[in-house]
Order: C-alpha cells, then structure tokens, then sequence
C-alpha cells in the first residue's frame, strides 16, 4: 500500500522550456463607477427629500416658535437656513453611514464605498458628507470634477477616499501579461 501511495506521488517533472507561453491573458471584474449624471439625479431626488422633510417638519416648528423663515439674520443665513442645513448634512452622513446610499442613490442603484474596500467609519463619513459637501455646495465646482477624474470622484470623495460605484454592475477589464522568453532579461537584471 505504501508502494501505490509512492507512485502516486511521483509526478513526472516536465521540462521548463514547455512552459514558457508568450503572452497571457488575466481578467477582472471591477465596480463601475457612477458618472456625473447618475450621481446628478441621485443628488437631485435627496434634494427634493430634504426639501419635503423640511417643508412638514421644519417650516411648522419655525411658524409655531413664531421664528421668520426669510429673513436673513446673519452673515444673510436666517435660522430656517441654517436649520436647513443641519438637516441636509445630517441625511447624507448618517444615510450614507448606516445605509452606504442616501434614498437617491438607492434609487438609481449606486453606492459609496472606501477605496480600501472597509466599512465606512464615522471620521470618513464626516469628511465627506459634512465637510467635503459643505465645501462642494457652497462652491458648486467640485461636483464638476466627476466629469474630469478618472475615478468619477468628486472633492469630497478625495477628502474621504472613497468611491461611488453601481451595485451590481462590474466592468470586464482584460490584461496582457508579456511572460519572458528563455534568454530575455527581465527589469531588475535577471536573464531568464
């Protein structure tokens, strides 16, 4: 029995010039990222709900606190804008940690993920949903550079290092690898 076991083991050792093949093909499967038009719409419903959320809870408390919704108080924001404001920050951050996605963007079938690939923490969270959007909504510009990155990011998707991908949908990405031939010297010196 030890015999059998022995022979099975012994595997003929092929000759390493079969080996060598000239070009190999690797495939991946990689998340898409969401484009600036996907990420639009998404951005555009989460308005209208921030928006109606402010319209029946918001607008009654400042009418019935006999607060003025108009006028502006300081530095031109009225307590109603600030109000507003609080509440649009706190539905993206705590949409987009608990959840990854606000309603828009569950919606349109997009997430945010971390470049890492870890769950979203509460310090990068706030660096994009608060700080990094506070900045892109009073400059508007940074939502334009989606357009122009590679990675579809927007600013506050480069101050969190995260990504805004489609769910279920992976784009096929093929390489050519160029194995060396016999004889062939390799980058760091080594002749094959």
């Amino acid at each position: 029995m030890t015999e059998h076991f022995e022979q099975q083991q012994s595997v003929p050792q092929a000759d390493p010039v079969q080996h060598h093949s000239k070009n190999a093909n690797i495939v991946q499967y990689k998340l898409k990222y969401a484009g600036f038009w996907t990420r639009f719409w998404a951005y555009t419903i989460d308005s209208v709900i921030v928006w109606a959320v402010s319209g029946i809870i918001l607008k009654p408390l400042f009418r019935i606190m006999d607060i003025k919704i108009s006028n502006p108080s300081f530095l031109l924001f009225s307590p109603y804008k600030i109000a507003l404001l609080i509440l649009f920050l706190l539905y993206f951050a705590l949409m987009t940690k608990f959840l990854g996605q606000t309603i828009g963007k569950m919606i349109l079938g997009i997430k945010v993920v971390g470049k890492n690939g870890k769950k979203l923490t509460w310090s990068t969270v706030i660096f994009r949903e608060v700080i990094g959007r506070f900045i892109s909504k009073l400059l508007t510009i940074p939502y334009l550079l989606v357009v122009f990155m590679p990675k579809k990011e927007a600013l506050h998707d480069l101050f969190a290092d995260t990504y805004v991908v489609h769910e279920e949908t992976y784009v096929k990405e093929e390489k050519v690898v160029n194995s060396p031939q016999k004889g062939e010297q390799l980058q760091g010196g080594t002749i094959v």
